[in-house]
Parts: structure tokens; sequence; C-alpha cells
């Protein structure tokens, strides 16, 4: 749909009236240079927290069918206060709900999927002058109940809007000026990125940038150029596009740094199931009860030994450590292991770049960086154009400083 943009506010910059003025304001004068504007929205503010929290003090353990239809509504209310916001402005404009605006999803609650979008009422609204505001984050299921897609869901709605729609391309406002080249709160250095592949981007993403990986994978897959930018200033933001440069070599005449960025993750613990006989099956057979308890795994590591035993190592989210160890002591005793250990307080630092591809020397200069740091590395997983190393959450910022000035991001 050629001539269309879509739009994405996040929660923080609709935090009150004032800020969702300040943002129709801005819808406003997009739709005033002659595009079709589609908005999607968050919940305003912490609100999706606070419902989270209001229901857990009712029930410590909400049935996931009611948590859905209560977490959607935090999208409800900044959905139509965006759009009667507009109307005070004098530009027409309509509210969606997910299932209004044709979103259907998988039944899973909580982390559903969307499966399809029928963008006819979107369409519609748009022929009749409307700029179309839709609550993010949301859709309906095959048995016509709400669910909602997890966190960051509001980014994968608008992204996959913008594939629905054929959109020129997806804007997606938040507080930050784009993508930097690490977390500025812990690298003062850290440069914002002026583009960025979608294959870097997605590695970024889906390992501590400020974005969700879902909402990437459907760029890349529906080539969606996407752009990340403020929404309390107009400062350049980044770029998230196909034609981005993926050789590692820049414009003529320069090179491009082959690292493109240092990616940060909190709040993550260690499990390794010690001395497991090594035979097929072993991995299903741990993840799968795993799975049917909602507990989603990290980082995997293996270790063989010649004994025709191994130790089996992985990472959780902290705030699954409880459940998952609930899963995997029994899993231990059952499977003739040595018992089972696990540590909290761990974070991911990676590196991550398609020019690592074809040149040897990123690991070690990582490895030499952290050590001289006094970094501990409790383990390391890498891809075609990513290293990670888990460390202690108390020296993130150490790791990322040190990684992002050996590999000159600065």
């Amino acid at each position: 749909m050629s001539g269309c943009v879509v739009q994405k506010y996040g929660g923080s910059s609709l935090a009150d009236a004032r800020a969702i003025k300040a943002v129709a304001g801005r819808i406003a004068a997009r739709r005033r240079s002659g595009r079709d504007v589609v908005v999607v929205v968050s919940a305003m503010g912490d609100r999706t927290d606070e419902l989270a929290a209001m229901a857990l003090e009712i029930d410590p353990a909400p049935d996931r069918r009611e948590l859905d239809v209560l977490l959607s509504t935090g999208e409800l209310v900044s959905c139509t206060l965006t759009a009667m916001a507009l109307s005070a402005l004098g530009e027409p404009a309509k509210s969606l709900a997910g299932w209004q605006a044709g979103i259907h999803t998988t039944s899973r609650f909580g982390r559903a999927q969307i499966l399809s979008i029928d963008v006819s009422p979107i369409r519609r609204e748009l022929a009749r002058g409307n700029t179309v505001i839709i609550a993010g984050f949301q859709g309906i299921g095959p048995e016509q109940e709400v669910t909602t897609l997890g966190r960051g869901g509001s980014d994968t709605t608008a992204v996959a809007v913008a594939a629905a729609l054929g959109a020129d391309r997806c804007e997606i406002y938040t507080d930050v000026e784009g993508i930097y080249t690490a977390d500025p709160n812990l690298v003062p250095g850290a440069e914002r990125l002026e583009e960025i592949g979608f294959e870097e981007m997605l590695e970024m993403a889906s390992h501590g940038a400020k974005m969700q990986p879902r909402a990437v994978e459907l760029a890349m897959v529906y080539d969606v150029p996407t752009y990340i930018a403020s929404s309390f200033s107009e400062a350049a933001g980044t770029l998230v596009h196909g034609g981005a440069d993926m050789t590692g070599e820049g414009r003529v005449g320069e090179v491009r740094k082959r690292v493109r960025g240092i990616v940060t993750d909190r709040g993550f613990a260690k499990i390794t199931i010690l001395g497991v006989p090594d035979r097929p099956g072993l991995a299903a057979r741990v993840f799968e009860p795993l799975s049917a308890a909602d507990v989603s795994i990290d980082e995997i590591v293996m270790n063989a030994g010649q004994d025709a035993f191994t130790d089996f190592t992985f990472t959780v989210r902290e705030s699954d450590l409880e459940a998952a160890l609930e899963v995997v002591h029994p899993l231990s005793v059952e499977m003739g292991g040595r018992g089972t250990v696990s540590s909290g307080g761990l974070a991911k630092v990676s590196i991550v770049g398609t020019g690592m591809r074809d040149e040897p020397g990123y690991a070690s200069r990582m490895f030499g960086a952290l050590a001289r740091s006094g970094i501990n590395i409790e383990l390391i997983t890498t891809s075609e154009i990513r290293i990670t190393c888990i460390v202690a959450e108390q020296s993130l910022g150490e790791a990322a400083r040190a990684l992002h000035a050996v590999f000159e991001l600065g």
C-alpha cells in the first residue's frame, strides 16, 4: 500500500495525557504531509506491569485466559485516548482493538503468535479518511478468545501490520534515539548507528538490544524497512533494512567496523545437570518437560566426556529458575545423573557483526579483553555473526566498556 506508513509508540511515549497529546501532534503532522498513517500503541507507562501485579494480588496463579483479557485493556486505554487526542486536533481517527483490526493469533495465552491479519477493516477506515489507531500486543485466537503476544508484542504488531498492508515502512518510536553500538547507560561513548542490516539486528535483539526479536524476524522475512527513533525529539534514528551492507565493507574508500555492536542483557541463571549418561534423545528428554512447564531456555552447552557421560548446561531467566529446578531435579535422578547445580546473578555480553564470518581473531580479542579486566567467563556460545559470554551481572558494565574499547566502536 504505497503512501502508507505504520508508526508504533511505546509506553514511555504515552505515559500520561500530556505525552499522548504530544504523540497526537506528531501523528497529525505526518498525516498532513499526505501519507496514510496507521498507528500501533502500547499501554501507557508501566500499566501492563501494574495490571499484572494487581492480578497476582488477587490470585498468585491467575487463569491465563483471564490474565490476557486483563492485560489487553492497557493497550485499549492508550488506543482510545490517542484517537481522542487526534480528533481534538481536527484529525479524524478511529481506534481498533486487536480483534477489530483483524489480527488472528495462535491460542497460546500470554505468548501467542500472529497467524494472519485481515487488513480489510484497516483499509476501510483509511478509505474513509481516518487515521487508524490499533491496540498493540493483542489479537484473537481460533476460539475467539483475546490473546496477548508477550513482552514487546506491540513491536511485532506494528511490523506485521506494515507487512500485511504493504506499507512503505514501519517506524518504531520509543525513549531512545535508535540502536547504539552499546547500551549508553553502560558505555558513555556508545554511538548511534545510522543503519543496520536485518541479520545483525536480529542477533542484537535476541541478545538484549531494545527491539522485539520476532518483530525483526518478520521485518526481515517480509522486507519491511523499520526505522527506530525517539518520540521525545526530532533527532535522527536508525534504519533497519535489507539493503545495509552485509559484507563488512562500507562506502567506497571506507572499511566498516566488523563488530557492529556490544549487546548486554541481565537477569539470567545457569543450571547444569551433572554426569548424565550420553544417549540419543537426551536433549528432548530435558527440554520437552521444561517447555511443558512454560520455561524458556536460552543458551545451551553439552560437554560430552570420554566415559559416555556428559554434563548438560543451559541458562534460563532468573525468574524461571525455581520452576526449572522443580522439573530438572527429578529428571536428573530419573536419567541416572549425579545431581544438578545452579547459580543466579548472571548476565550476557555479546559482540555482533556480519564481517566476523570471514576473519579470525574476534574470539581471542574478546576473551583477552575480558581477562585483562579480571572478568570470569561462565559460559560461551556462538553463531556465525555473534559471540556471547555469560558473566557475573555485577561485571556487566565493565565488560561492555572493555569490549567497546577493544573493538574501537566509540
